[in-house]
């Protein structure tokens, strides 16, 4: 029900809503651990506006990333309630009943910088190792104008161009966990984009890169990846999909 102000106009009926957050400052902590606060929220309230609100009026010392509040920039990956989100398109109403305690940590399989922030330093160098750039071969003319990309492959590729980079993916993967040296899930997603790209000229390359047991072949296939992705990527399929390449290239060359 919303209530109303004297002018008629509507007004979002509050509640008050538990939040729970696993806490780190290496300056101080030996180990991480969770505090308890209580904030309002209302229909409309995100993750995101939660836990600022945490910030603002409980603990000045809370520390996270944001940026663009709109699902665009990937800045905000947490882990709410054991499962990856954007805190700033999750809303605290859709996950969590009235009574219910909300818990937020930082990504998992990263190390951690301070509370919610994490390191992403291996993230970013697995993703540069895939060479993430159109690559051409200087011996190959190139086209008079402009070179023209057929829009059924635009269409298909555009899924896998999708990816924001917010890591959620990297920490959903159960391999991670345990494998640091498995390339991971954003980056082979990555990788079949310009693999599947024909105006790039480095897909044997790029298979090469992947198709190791640190690469495509360490897959388990879990799905997990593809469940927490903001975008839509899948990038389970991308991987099946190389190693599909992966394997017809190794008996038939190329």
């Amino acid at each position: 029900m919303e209530s109303a102000h004297t002018d008629g106009t509507a007004v979002e009926d509050r509640r008050r809503q538990e939040i729970r957050i696993l806490r780190f400052n290496p300056e101080r902590d030996a180990e991480p651990h969770y505090e308890t606060y209580e904030i309002d929220i209302i229909e409309s309230t995100t993750v995101l506006d939660a836990v600022i609100a945490v910030k603002d009026f409980e603990d000045g010392t809370l520390t996270f990333r944001r940026s663009c509040r709109q699902g665009i920039c990937g800045s905000c990956g947490m882990r709410v309630n054991d499962k990856e989100r954007l805190a700033c398109n999750t809303r605290v109403a859709e996950i969590i009943k009235e009574g219910q305690t909300m818990t937020v940590e930082p990504m998992a399989n990263y190390p951690v910088i301070k509370d919610l922030v994490v390191d992403m330093g291996q993230f970013w160098r697995k993703y540069k190792a895939i060479q993430p750039f159109v690559i051409h071969d200087p011996g190959k003319p190139t086209p008079d104008k402009e070179f023209v990309v057929p829009h059924e492959t635009v269409r298909h590729l555009q899924q896998f161009a999708g990816c924001i980079q917010c890591g959620l993916c990297y920490s959903s993967c159960p391999i991670l966990g345990t494998d640091e040296d498995y390339i991971g899930p954003a980056a082979l997603a990555k990788a079949y984009r310009f693999v599947g790209d024909p105006r790039d000229d480095a897909s044997s390359e790029r298979l090469r890169i992947v198709g190791d047991e640190d690469g495509i072949w360490r897959c388990h296939t879990i799905f997990n990846c593809t469940e927490v992705c903001p975008k839509g990527v899948e990038p389970t399929y991308a991987i099946q999909q190389m190693k599909r390449m992966s394997v017809k290239r190794r008996i038939f060359g190329g």
